[in-house]
């Protein structure tokens, strides 16, 4: 189910790879005024340390109300500690007012030693299908 952002390769960033699948929930839709994408992220440790998910940093585009910037504790309600090799998933939404729009950010990170990194979320689309689509839950 991972992806990349749509344009390239994950990033790599802090010794995190970060890859982002979004799906058009239409079920959870009420167009012509609240769009609803699930999106499932993945994050795997790549590098030779372990490292909590402490603070987690959005941006999230929405092509009728503008940006919006999304701050808070770890992801979900946990702060996943991953060794090097873990790889941590999870799924959460986002609705937006417009068909479309997108989202990036960072992830913030403490290793054993309490040195902090950022592992950056590359940028991914949210746009409603065309009508006929597969891309849709």
């Amino acid at each position: 189910m991972p992806a990349t952002n749509g344009k390239g390769p994950p990033i790599l960033e802090g010794e995190m790879r970060i890859t982002a699948e979004p799906v058009y929930a239409r079920t959870h839709s009420r167009p012509p005024f609240r769009y609803v994408f699930v999106y499932f992220i993945r994050i795997e440790n790549i590098g030779s340390e372990t490292a909590e998910l402490f603070w987690r940093h959005w941006l999230i585009h929405d092509s009728v109300a503008g940006d919006q910037e999304v701050e808070g504790e770890g992801v979900v309600g946990e702060s996943p500690v991953l060794a090097p090799g873990d790889v941590h998933e999870y799924q959460s939404f986002c609705a937006l007012a417009g068909r479309s729009g997108h989202m990036e950010g960072f992830y913030h990170f403490r290793r054993g030693d309490g040195t902090v990194f950022r592992a950056r979320i590359p940028r991914f689309e949210l746009r409603v299908p065309r009508p006929g689509s597969h891309a849709q839950a």
